[in-house]
């Protein structure tokens, strides 16, 4: 049992997820390399270490605009250098991956951080994983199935025994290192569908919706669904963590949060939306979801407090992650932006949700 294991758990745990996006500026145009993005990440980390966060994660990426194809070892180098924050991948695009190399890279990562790496494992919002590694989309669900069940049998057991499927079969062999955490914590990364809700209750993985879009209260009856799904498969709804990832920014006025936060991210909305069909986004849709009921946390520290709780009232998570994400962001401003969700933010969260007693 590690140091970790013993430390009381807030109310609600609050971090940082991000992707490592290193796109240009899209008013000055001023870029930034990945190795730039990927040295400001531990930075972050440690950052988010000095001023209380529970959480920092690094989503798996394949593409040219984000600097984070493997989390893992920008976790690991900001591992010796912090003391107390939860490192995870955010997600694992497990279906494109080996389950063997993935637990030993995070029992690698556990060891060196004395009991703190953890594993979100999802499908991907992007596909560039699926023929860079040689899989076919046409086993897009059939692949991350299959994976997760090597995934969770190594991680239950040192010697494995495995019939092979997409990947090939093992016959009674170790798989090491072994994690210092029994068992190392898997998470279930969603964005939104009933099958990988009920799946994550079924198995009695911890939850983690992606919020990026519409009102997060519509994912409420996903929660319930989850909760169902554990209840009937033997398990206790009120231990399994929900958790939520969601864009924002903060800063010390809501109109320094908006300035910086709404170029980049419109430029990102319109990229994304060229690919897959959206509709073109305006001031007016940024607007909307920084309301209160939107999906983005963009203001000033009492705002996003304010949002979080309205969240944790609504869906009842027990971990909130802001995406804070842009690589054109003044890099003083993002890290502004950690210190306020640690000091300002997260103390604000808990304080209001213990007055409330939600």
């Amino acid at each position: 049992m590690t140091d970790q294991a013993h430390q009381t758990t807030p109310s609600i745990e609050i971090g940082i997820s991000t992707f490592l996006e290193a796109d240009p500026h899209p008013i000055t145009g001023e870029t930034i390399t990945h190795a730039e993005r990927i040295q400001r990440a531990v930075e972050e980390i440690i950052l988010a270490d000095q001023v209380g966060l529970d959480v920092y994660g690094i989503g798996e990426h394949h593409r040219k605009d984000y600097a984070s194809s493997a989390p893992e070892i920008i976790l690991a180098a900001a591992a010796s250098r912090t003391k107390r924050i939860r490192l995870t991948s955010a997600v694992t695009v497990l279906s494109s991956d080996d389950p063997v190399r993935v637990y030993q890279a995070f029992a690698t990562l556990d060891a060196i951080s004395n009991g703190r790496a953890e594993i979100m494992a999802g499908r991907g919002s992007f596909i560039e994983s699926f023929p860079l590694f040689g899989y076919s989309l046409y086993d897009y669900d059939e692949l991350f199935e299959e994976k997760l069940e090597l995934l969770l049998k190594i991680r239950s057991s040192e010697i494995v025994s495995w019939p092979g499927g997409h990947r090939p079969a093992i016959n009674n062999l170790g798989v090491y290192p072994r994690a210092v955490q029994d068992p190392l914590p898997v998470w279930i990364a969603s964005g939104g569908t009933p099958d990988s809700v009920a799946r994550a209750g079924t198995l009695g993985l911890p939850l983690v919706l992606a919020i990026i879009g519409g009102l997060p209260e519509r994912f409420a009856p996903l929660v319930q669904l989850y909760k169902e799904a554990a209840r009937k498969a033997g398990h206790d709804p009120d231990k399994l963590p929900v958790a939520t990832h969601s864009h924002g920014f903060i800063a010390d006025t809501r109109e320094r949060a908006a300035e910086l936060f709404f170029p980049p991210n419109q430029a990102q909305m319109n990229k994304l939306g060229r690919e897959r069909g959206w509709p073109p986004y305006g001031r007016d849709a940024f607007e909307a979801a920084c309301s209160l009921r939107g999906c983005l946390y963009v203001g000033d520290p009492e705002y996003v407090a304010e949002k979080i709780v309205l969240l944790r009232k609504n869906l009842g998570v027990t971990r909130f992650m802001l995406h804070c994400d842009f690589g054109s962001i003044p890099h003083r401003d993002m890290l502004r932006s950690i210190e306020l969700l640690g000091t300002k933010v997260a103390p604000l969260v808990r304080k209001e949700i213990a007055r409330l007693g939600i």
